[in-house]
């Protein structure tokens, strides 16, 4: 059963509860009048029959008027007190009912203060408190995810600007100044290019924004040598580590095969290892571990660099949470990345978790085999 089912048979229950103690004390109210009423009756009837009557006596005549009509006398004052008990334990639930309404009207208008309650609504009162602070809770994240994402609209709006501008020039330089050098077209040329290469990856990073905003990720599983996979990515990422002076620890055992999206999975993997090549102490080595257990697979990246604070690792696959808060134009993505891969990771019926001590970064991504159906 899952988590809200719980909470919605919890909910359930804590009505149920109420309504059989509603109910008990109404059952019991009426034995307890009944009771009550027919020992009156009795006490009454001994009473009169120990004192002597005369036929003349007018009290004696409305006894035993009443004597005479005992199915009435009997029956008026117990439908009457029927009547009232039934009425008074109506109101009961109606006078709850109006001051659950009152309450909703207030977590509605404003959810400053805590819900109030009277006592027998004890348990109504703590499920509205709990409510209302989830309410609150979600404003709030909603609230930074808007004010995140519209800063980092702001940041990639100007970025583009930036590169584009230097496109613009290194082109106009090279159409206006038709006798350069050999050397200096190549050079200026290859600026411009890896200008427009920065242009390009900023734009996916909107289109990034769009999709994850709007869309759910689609997985077209199939059965692969995630042994193999992993290899391939990690040579692809050659030339990268070797720019940052870094070098790649493969320990990865042969064939292992897994059901996954291939496509997907590799933009968990390639997230995963570009992280660890940006934020690696130069010269250190970059692990990457695959292994096969007994309820599926994990995946290990690690590398040594500068260790997360708790407060930032317990948000890293938040939308739009950065790690490194500083922005330039050459670096820094829209902190989507991590969220992303644990979207594609959860989708997958796995997990991902983050762990950072005395300067090692770790990342395990856990995948259970066989695949659970693929959520669409």
């Amino acid at each position: 059963m899952s988590h809200s089912e719980n909470r919605s048979a919890g909910r359930r229950g804590l009505r149920n509860r109420l309504t059989r103690r509603i109910a008990a004390q109404y059952v019991l109210a009426l034995f307890t009048f009944v009771a009550v009423f027919l020992l009156c009756f009795f006490l009454g009837w001994q009473i009169c029959a120990s004192i002597t009557w005369y036929p003349e006596d007018p009290l004696y005549q409305f006894l035993h008027l009443l004597l005479d009509y005992l199915p009435l006398t009997l029956g008026i004052p117990l439908l009457a007190g029927w009547a009232i008990l039934t009425y008074a334990f109506m109101a009961k639930p109606l006078r709850y009912l109006d001051e659950v309404i009152d309450a909703s009207e207030e977590l509605v208008t404003s959810r400053e203060q805590p819900v109030r309650l009277s006592a027998p609504l004890r348990s109504v009162q703590e499920e509205l408190n709990r409510f209302r602070e989830q309410a609150l809770r979600s404003e709030r994240a909603a609230r930074e995810a808007e004010q995140r994402k519209n800063e980092l609209i702001v940041y990639l709006a100007h970025d583009l600007k930036t590169p584009l501008t230097s496109v613009i020039g290194y082109l106009t330089l090279l159409q206006d100044e038709p006798d350069l050098s050999p050397e200096s077209r190549a050079r200026f040329t290859g600026v411009a290019l890896d200008k427009a290469e920065r242009l390009e990856e900023l734009i996916n990073e909107f289109f990034d924004i769009t999709r994850f905003s709007l869309s759910s990720l689609t997985l077209d599983v199939e059965r692969v040598n995630f042994s193999r996979m992993l290899e391939q990515i990690a040579f692809e990422f050659q030339p990268l580590l070797a720019e940052k002076n870094l070098e790649i620890d493969l320990q990865i055992p042969p064939d292992v095969q897994a059901a996954l999206d291939p496509n997907k999975m590799e933009r968990v993997l390639d997230n995963l290892l570009r992280n660890a090549a940006y934020y690696a102490t130069p010269g250190t080595r970059i692990l990457l571990a695959l292994r096969a257990q007994a309820d599926g697979v994990q995946v290990l990246v690690q590398n040594r660099g500068k260790t997360i604070p708790k407060e930032k690792l317990d948000r890293i696959f938040e939308r739009f949470f950065r790690l490194d808060e500083s922005r330039s134009s050459n670096t820094g993505g829209a902190g989507l990345g991590l969220a992303i891969a644990k979207e594609i990771v959860e989708q997958h019926g796995g997990a991902i978790s983050a762990a950072s001590a005395d300067g090692v970064i770790s990342f395990t991504v856990s995948l259970p085999q066989p695949l659970p159906q693929a959520k669409a």
